[in-house]
């Protein structure tokens, strides 16, 4: 090789030779290896890693029918927080006016208030504690943002805003207050709370209220102004009515009345 060198005279392989040394390689390598991977020696202890060219599939993940109807729990709002048997919420101007025609003699308090109201939220808490300590009392909570046509008739302009409503009396109390004033809360909750006897049915709203309800369009309220009733008319139907305030007449009294109107008959018949 050195005197070829020097004498400027190198031999290079036939291309057939090389052609023939690759299709060799190619072949030996096809032989050893699958098509499609290659195969390389390692010094781990496995010994051989094939590498493939196939892209790996992504796992798939099959749902079960139980879990495709998940549900969450609604979360629940502050004024529903805290709620006691004799607290509920007012569905519509009828039944304000229902509920406070059948209270009876129970010292009813209305409580306005509305969701954005952060004094209404303040105190909501507040008012459960009393509604607790005091469970002869009815409270009815009225939703401003759902009944704000309602409110406008009742002339509430400001929250939280409370009303107190007692037997045949009807509103004894009207005010507002927040956490900082709640002892005049407390102070009306004491006067008006005691149980004592009414005269008479549950007055429930005012007459006036009555008829700015019924006269609001928006409103699916109807009223009808009850017409003047005869002073002997009405004390000769609550003294039928059975459990009404009149007491019964002795005999002795009886029979002085029935003589009398016999009396009184004989002379007219002479």
């Amino acid at each position: 090789m050195a005197e070829a060198l020097c004498n400027g005279v190198v031999a290079l392989p036939c291309a057939g030779d090389v052609a023939a040394r690759a299709r060799g390689a190619t072949a030996a390598l096809a032989e050893s290896v699958p098509i499609g991977r290659c195969s390389t020696k390692s010094s781990f202890a496995a010994g051989r890693m094939a590498v493939t060219d196939r892209k790996a599939r992504p796992p798939t993940v099959e749902a079960l029918p139980g879990q495709m109807n998940l549900s969450f729990p609604k979360a629940m709002r502050w004024w529903e927080k805290g709620l006691h048997p004799n607290m509920r919420e007012i569905e519509s101007a009828q039944d304000l006016a229902d509920s406070l025609r059948n209270a009876g003699d129970k010292l009813v308090v209305v409580d306005f208030f509305s969701p954005g109201c952060g004094g209404c939220r303040t105190l909501h808490p507040k008012i459960s504690q009393f509604a607790e300590k005091n469970p002869d009392v009815m409270f009815l909570q009225v939703n401003y943002e759902t009944h704000k046509s309602m409110c406008y008739s009742l002339h509430v302009h400001v929250l939280p805003f409370f009303r107190f409503y007692r037997g045949a009396e009807g509103r004894v109390s009207s005010f507002s207050c927040t956490n900082a004033t709640i002892k005049k809360f407390k102070d009306a909750l004491a006067k008006h709370g005691p149980n004592r006897c009414s005269l008479g049915p549950a007055r429930g709203l005012d007459e006036s209220e009555l008829m700015a309800l019924a006269a609001n369009k928006d409103l699916q309220f109807t009223y009808e102004k009850p017409g003047l009733v005869p002073l002997a008319q009405a004390i000769a139907k609550e003294a039928a009515a059975p459990g009404g305030p009149w007491l019964p007449l002795p005999a002795s009294a009886t029979q002085l009345l029935t003589q009398g109107s016999e009396n009184s008959l004989l002379s007219s018949g002479r």
